[in-house]
């Protein structure tokens, strides 16, 4: 199946502005009134090959240290406690390590003021099919939140080629970021992880349109849920805020791209006489021992499509969904 394939693949300055040029004609800026690009586009080459790099030290020899100061946000909270698992149930490293290449780079760079900055990779891996139907993309987000700081991917998300929507440029081509309080868009960014938390939870609001990552989950939670001699809870939280903020990128139909996180705990809860079944990369994150009950705490990254405000829907479809348990509890 295509989404379980993909889940394999598997997170202020002075007032006065001071400003110097650069060889690409573009500004740094020392402040946070200009409105300038995020990076150059040689930079944002540089930060893409920094990440893969230590992405594949860090998998080939299951050491987190090796890729910390690359990831943050979403994606740092699923890959370091990957890792620290694998460390622990893999400790002589990864024997089936295939170095990550990403190629085939386009860059949606938005221009906008203050820190952080950001930008986009929309790229090619080569864990899939070149070609056709099997043709994925995958895109990172990069985030810095200073001068000083490296840049570091807070999402990734692995699109299929043809679901990957056209960024708005201006002449120039830079891209259009969305304001997190956007109100040219049916849902404002900043709402993304709080709605879908309750939506999860609640079934509303009922603005999430139908889906593996929507309907669908929430069917198949509730068969977990019924399962006999083991019951299962979910709670669903927000998470937004520091490196967690949503970032999103203007489409041309006026509607935007948005990458959010939320966080959920799933309990089991065992019948007397049975204990529910721990895996070994959960047991290597877990704290505590199971003898009824087991929590599992789960970070999960989303990228969702958000139609323009005054559209005739507000229908909010969820286009992919990353996903990783970040710690256990048994009792």
């Amino acid at each position: 199946m295509r989404r379980r394939a993909r889940g394999r693949v598997a997170a202020a300055f002075a007032a006065a502005a001071v400003l110097a040029p650069t060889a690409s004609g573009c500004v740094t800026v020392h402040g946070e009134l200009a409105v300038v690009p995020a990076v150059t586009k040689d930079e944002a080459a540089e930060a893409l090959t920094a990440f893969t790099e230590a992405y594949n030290k860090a998998d080939k020899a299951y050491d987190p240290a090796l890729d910390a100061g690359r990831v943050t946000g979403a994606l740092g909270a699923i890959n370091q406690a990957g890792l620290k698992s694998r460390s622990i149930t893999s400790p002589d490293g990864n024997p089936g390590h295939r170095p990550l290449e990403l190629t085939d780079a386009h860059y949606a760079i938005p221009k906008k003021a203050g820190w952080p900055r950001w930008f986009v990779a929309d790229t090619d891996s080569n864990r899939d099919v070149d070609k056709g139907a099997d043709d994925d993309r995958w895109l990172l987000v990069f985030v810095r939140n200073g001068p000083e700081q490296l840049w570091e991917v807070a999402y990734l998300q692995i699109l299929p080629a043809s679901g990957v929507p056209k960024f708005k440029t201006d002449q120039d081509g830079w891209a259009e970021p969305a304001a997190p309080d956007s109100t040219a868009l049916a849902v404002a960014p900043k709402n993304l992880s709080e709605e879908y938390s309750s939506y999860l939870q609640t079934g509303r609001p009922a603005h999430f349109a139908a889906g593996p990552h929507t309907s669908v989950w929430r069917d198949e939670r509730a068969k977990i849920a019924k399962r006999p001699g083991l019951a299962t809870q979910y709670v669903d939280q927000p998470l937004d805020t520091g490196d967690y903020a949503p970032l999103g990128l203007t489409t041309q139909d006026g509607g935007a791209l948005v990458f959010f996180a939320t966080r959920f705990y799933d309990r089991q809860v065992a019948a007397p006489g049975y204990r529910p079944k721990v895996s070994p990369d959960v047991r290597a994150l877990m704290t505590g021992e199971v003898k009824s009950s087991l929590t599992r705490e789960w970070v999960s990254s989303q990228a969702v499509v958000v139609k323009p405000a005054g559209a005739e829907t507000d229908r909010v479809t969820v286009v992919g969904r990353l996903q990783g348990v970040t710690s256990a509890t048994g009792s």
